[in-house]
């Protein structure tokens, strides 16, 4: 399913796809929760249960010519800007059908086919290479966006700030989505930068355009987003997207940490009460939608999923000879 930013942003055909997407990343995190156990799955996983609706609204917005990189937190990414399930979690599951040719797991993805560059697990690597990105589309002259997903620790990295200040210099077609989840592992914000400082405010200040908005509302980033995309398509330069979110899982693993204690049970519970997926059903059904229409696609998506993992568990393994083909020497 597709939209294109012409396209009435309030019609629920755009409303329905937004849900599957999402819906279908958050399945497809709670199967791979479910599997993790089985040891079959040998790479760290860092799953985005609960921040779908930022990785489903700007995918759909991207055409499939569009450049999208991520960070280690990718599936939701990769998924939403039009990736392969059965390749993603082929991954995954290191088999050589996988995205990246069993090579990669869980935080390299990579698929020429939907344009989806790569992803890394390097706090804020994959920045440069977006604003790199980012520059061919101006040297060559075509009307891609470079897109650059990220989590607000990624804003602590040096290479954040020279990256944003090329894209401000050039002018360059970049749009940097920033995924504000407060939380760097176990660090709230709270501990690592001032209490005065907004992130989209900063970062203005660097000459790149920015706002902000709740990553909760799908339906209000894709607006949002769709906005932006056609003023960078028209020569506006970068644009900083900072989007407030929260993961419901913990930083990396397939389990809840709450019993942690690092974030406050109310704070856990009131995102909670505002689950993005939850939330898009519900203006399904306030816009028409019958119940038994959105149970099922459930069952599709499902079987989609059930799919994926089955395709994943019969795929072959690489040959070790395929892990140096690709090496710089």
């Amino acid at each position: 399913m597709s939209a294109k930013v012409g396209t009435d942003i309030s019609s629920k055909s755009v409303l329905m796809d937004l849900y599957v997407s999402a819906l279908r990343i958050r399945m497809t995190e709670e199967e791979i929760s479910k599997r993790y156990s089985q040891n079959r799955m040998r790479c760290p996983t860092h799953l985005s249960i609960g921040q779908e609706g930022v990785a489903a609204a700007v995918g759909l917005v991207l055409s499939k010519e569009d450049f999208a990189v991520s960070t280690h937190r990718a599936h939701a990414h990769y998924l939403g800007k039009g990736g392969d399930l059965k390749a993603m979690i082929a991954e995954i599951y290191g088999k050589k059908t996988g995205c990246s040719g069993g090579h990669g797991g869980s935080m390299h993805l990579s698929d020429l086919a939907c344009g989806f560059m790569g992803s890394t697990s390097i706090v804020g690597n994959s920045i440069p290479i977006g604003v790199g990105l980012g520059l061919s589309i101006q040297l060559n002259r075509t009307n891609q966006v470079s897109c650059v997903f990220f989590g607000d620790g990624s804003v602590e990295e040096g290479a954040f700030y020279e990256a944003a200040n090329f894209a401000a210099v050039r002018k360059l077609p970049v749009l940097f989505i920033c995924e504000n989840n407060f939380f760097s592992v176990y660090s709230p914000l709270s501990v690592r930068q001032p209490p005065e400082r907004k992130i989209h405010e900063m970062v203005r200040a660097i000459g790149v355009r920015s706002d902000v908005g709740d990553g909760n509302d799908t339906l209000g980033v894709y607006r949002s987003v769709s906005k932006t995309v056609a003023d960078m398509r028209n020569g506006g330069g970068p644009f900083f997207w900072e989007f407030y979110t929260y993961r419901h899982f913990e930083h990396c693993g397939p389990n809840l940490d709450d019993d942690l204690g690092y974030r406050p049970r109310e704070e856990v519970q009131a995102w909670l009460d505002r689950d993005p997926v939850l939330k898009l059903q519900e203006e399904l059904i306030s816009s028409g939608t019958e119940r038994k229409e959105l149970t099922d696609i459930k069952t599709t998506v499902a079987h989609e999923i059930e799919d994926a993992f089955d395709f994943a568990e019969k795929s072959e393994f690489p040959e070790m000879a395929e892990s140096y083909r690709s090496e710089y020497k």
